[in-house]
């Protein structure tokens, strides 16, 4: 394979709300790169980066799939994420190792509720990125309402780079507004397309958006603004190195437009990605801590400096087993070469690196800093790990996932699949972040969570497809939270056994207080003058957190609560390990029962689009689940409600949303926070448990 220079690669993420266009669009991009020579249709369920049978059969993105394609002398190493908010950290993850992104934006929906997470995930790692509006061959398509948007619900700062010839059914092509030329597509595949000089009827239009372009850049490049004042003449050239200097800083977000699915916009697209987005060597070095000296150090993009690498994703493969995604930051990594994995002290050997094209492989034997590959044989490393060479040591951020969300109980249907079932939840659990499974001692039921009900259906589905495990399951239920509400000074905790021969000893003294919403569970201890040795002190912190996460009042974990370890005593003797540990989880349970618990239940933000003779229904609707309306209007012909509902009232949602608009509404929601409920709700909560414990008994 022909070698790139670094400043000519570019790691890239395609990113949207669901059904957007982002892989229709991926699908056009390896067409004209010459990846692929046929065409893959989302529908038709024949798109390369839709490998997995249900991303087919669904017609949706599930997992984030990765493919390297070649544009006019510059590498770019593509990431397609789903658009689904249940799948969310597929986008997280990609976004923490990307150096740009595409977001797309639907012509007709405009920004939407997914677009704006997305926005502030990339926001989150400073990633800079393009704007495509795609679909503008769509009724109702609405470029100029879409860029009014993206400044009003995402705060950005567009800059136009494109206008379109015309929309819905008129949509021929765009205009080139830092050239100043129309580019029309000529043939149905749109490999071929001309460049006219702007026709009489746009060039008002384009006179009066080429000075948005040029204000819009002037705010963010001294050079631009000097010479915008001053009325002196400013070339295509300077104009382009300016666009490229505010993107990479991200001070400003390149807008373009077209139709992927009807063949037009795509090849400006991958322009704008060599010629604006960065390279590695155009960001700062990434920073880690060295985990022996706690001190802060940098790593260069150089192939000869010291490898450091971060694992973003696992996957399974029927052939070679466990894929481990990496992003090299520095240095060479080389199959068959070991390496550290600095978050768990071990050492690896990579025994195979491979390229991939979507669930495609390609072997190579050494791959630099700047590029991301896929490793065969690391068996220890997780996703948000680093790896590196054994003398340098450091590590990387870590990355943070969200809370699930919503629960069900899972059971295997003979023994045969009861041997299968623990297996296939640990490969799911390992590969990906937000799914979480836990024993429920109290029901004697093992418990799955995830981002909402279609990402569990999904997962217990592939249960079935690649792990041949036959399951059945109960209905969805909300992954509510307990928590207190009063602080408590003094709680005791005291495990005393004496039955013949050596007793057990532990006691311990905790105060709990409230903490703020996401902060989890702290623990810190203040005991002083030896009144519990020090080699006990993890064992009550163990105790501590493992009486949280399996709940005190209803079996829900505990979060957003500070537990300090203030006193205690022990037996010379009868003291060890365990009974610390038990005495740290009956402390906890006593604290929490007596800190006026409470439950919190996630609360989603909500947004439903529907044409406006049913508004008044789906309101009436809406008022009835506890929806807290924030904000109505119009896009097009479409009337949209934004509100924060209570995910508990949500289930079956679609078959209602859809039976009151006749087919004709949608809607889509994300975990927004954590709120406690109201006490009807928390009564309902008591007795479902309690009515659960009575039927296993």
């Amino acid at each position: 394979m022909k070698a790139y220079p670094l400043d000519r690669t570019r790691n890239i993420g395609i990113v949207a709300h669901i059904d957007a266009g982002k892989t229709t669009t991926t699908e056009r991009v390896l067409f004209y790169t010459g990846r692929v020579h046929k065409l893959g249709s989302v529908d038709e369920g024949t798109a390369t980066m839709d490998w997995m049978e249900q991303e087919q059969e669904r017609g949706i993105t599930i997992t984030s799939a990765a493919t390297t394609s070649f544009w006019k002398d510059y590498r770019i190493n593509i990431i397609d994420t789903p658009g689904h908010v249940d799948f969310t950290v597929e986008v997280e993850r990609s976004l923490k190792v990307l150096d740009g992104c595409v977001v797309i934006f639907d012509a007709v929906s405009g920004v939407e509720s997914q677009s704006e997470t997305v926005w502030r995930q990339a926001d989150r790692y400073r990633v800079p990125r393009l704007c495509y509006i795609n679909k503008m061959d769509r009724l109702g398509a609405d470029f100029y309402g879409t860029y009014a948007e993206i400044i009003e619900r995402l705060g950005a700062k567009p800059v136009p780079l494109q206008i379109p010839i015309g929309a819905e059914g008129g949509f021929k092509g765009m205009i080139d507004l830092l050239n100043e030329r129309m580019i029309v597509y000529v043939d149905e595949q749109g490999v071929r397309f001309e460049l006219q000089d702007v026709s009489d009827e746009y060039k008002e239009k384009v006179k009066e958006w080429k000075a948005k372009l040029i204000e819009g850049l002037g705010e963010a490049d001294e050079a631009i603004l000097e010479k915008y004042i001053s009325e002196q003449a400013i070339s295509v050239e300077e104009l382009k190195a300016a666009v490229r200097r505010a993107t990479v800083a991200g001070k400003i977000v390149p807008v373009l437009c077209g139709a992927s699915a009807r063949n037009k916009g795509v090849q400006p697209i991958l322009d704008a990605v060599c010629d604006f987005l960065p390279s590695p060597l155009d960001l700062p070095p990434v920073k880690g801590i060295n985990p022996e000296t706690d001190q802060e150090e940098l790593r260069e993009c150089r192939p000869d400096a010291p490898v450091c690498a971060l694992a973003f994703k696992i996957m399974s493969d029927p052939f070679v087993g466990k894929l481990t995604f990496l992003r090299i930051y520095s240095g060479t990594l080389t199959s068959g070469a070991y390496y550290q994995n600095f978050n768990r002290r071990e050492k690896e050997r990579i025994g195979k690196l491979v390229r991939m094209h979507s669930n495609k492989q390609e072997i190579v034997k050494e791959v630099s800093c700047g590029d991301i590959v896929a490793a065969v044989g690391l068996k220890a490393t997780r996703t948000g790990e680093t790896i590196g060479a054994e003398d340098h040591p450091i590590l990387l951020e870590a990355m943070a996932f969200p809370e699930p969300v919503v629960s069900l109980a899972i059971e295997a249907e003979t023994k045969l699949d009861q041997d299968r079932l623990g297996n296939a939840l640990n490969r799911l659990q390992e590969e990906d972040p937000s799914f979480v499974v836990r024993y429920n001692n109290e029901t004697a039921q093992t418990i799955i969570s995830g981002m909402g009900e279609l990402h569990l259906e999904v997962l217990i589905e592939r249960m079935k497809r690649e792990f041949k495990v036959a399951t059945k399951v109960g209905p969805p239920q909300v992954a509510y939270k307990e928590t207190i509400t009063q602080a408590l000074k003094e709680v005791e905790g005291k495990f005393i056994q004496q039955s013949g021969g050596r007793g057990q000893y532990g006691h311990v003294v905790i105060s709990v207080e409230p903490a703020e919403r996401g902060a989890g569970v702290n623990f810190e201890s203040k005991v002083v003058g030896g009144a519990i040795p020090r080699e006990f002190i993890p064992a009550v912190k163990q105790g501590v957190l493992e009486a949280a996460a399996g709940g005190v009042v209803a079996g829900y974990p505990v979060i957003d609560l500070n537990v300090t370890l203030v006193d205690g005593s022990y037996h010379d003797v009868d003291s060890s390990e365990m009974a610390f540990k038990i005495a740290g989880s009956i402390a906890l349970k006593e604290g929490v029962r007596a800190g006026k618990p409470v439950f919190l239940e996630p609360i989603m933000k909500l947004e439903v689009t529907v044409p406006e003779e049913y508004l008044g229904e789906v309101i009436g609707d809406l008022n009835s689940r506890r929806c807290k309306i924030l904000e109505m209007g119009q896009r097009a012909n479409i009337k949209f409600i934004v509100g924060e509902v209570p995910l508990g009232e949500m289930f079956g949602y679609a078959t209602v949303v859809r039976s009151l608009t006749q087919g004709r509404g949608a809607y889509s929601m994300e975990p927004h926070a954590y709120a406690q409920v109201p006490g009807q709700v928390a009564e309902k909560i008591v007795k479902s448990r309690q009515s659960q414990e009575a039927g296993r008994s």
